[in-house]
């Protein structure tokens, strides 16, 4: 294992960011309802080792809604709940990840980065420690926010079952 990394367990549905063997970050998320997997459409997350590819939204205010990766202009609230009851939030900030393994996660129909699958900040009153999202790992703002400001493009991820 890398000494810095962060680990993504879907099973417990737990972020852990490590730097040689203490815990320094720790924070419960909501991966895919779908479960584990790779393929393209999919709905799951996509397991085995990533690095994050872009840190996005540094600067913006909590709650900021993005789309496409870029800040819309518009603050979550409960106006915007009402008119997309629906919508899948990618808030606050995104950590954008790329697959490091060939195949696997990366390339052809299982790549991770083609797929868009970000760690993004949810509404807060979205629940976490049970999966519930479309292929991203979601976290609430806050905790996002701390990760944030702890990693950078680079970074490994390790996300397992």
């Amino acid at each position: 294992m890398p000494i810095h990394y962060l680990d993504i367990s879907l099973d417990k549905q737990l972020c852990e960011l490590w730097l040689h063997d203490e815990v320094v970050f720790s924070a419960a998320v909501s991966t895919a309802f779908n479960g584990a997997g790779e393929q393209e459409n999919s709905g799951c997350t996509p397991r085995g080792w990533h690095t994050i590819r872009a840190c996005i939204g540094e600067g913006q205010p909590v709650n900021t809604v993005f789309r496409g990766r870029r800040p819309t202009g518009e603050i979550y609230s409960p106006e915007l709940i009402e008119q997309f009851p629906d919508k899948d939030w990618i808030l606050t900030r995104i950590l954008w990840l790329s697959g490091l393994e060939p195949g696997k996660n990366r390339l052809g129909n299982v790549d991770t980065m083609r797929r868009y699958i970000y760690i993004h900040g949810t509404p807060d009153s979205e629940p976490m420690g049970i999966a519930k999202s479309h292929g991203c790992i979601r976290m609430h703002n806050q905790d996002l926010l701390a990760l944030f400001d702890l990693v950078k493009p680079g970074l490994k991820v390790f996300i397992h079952e």
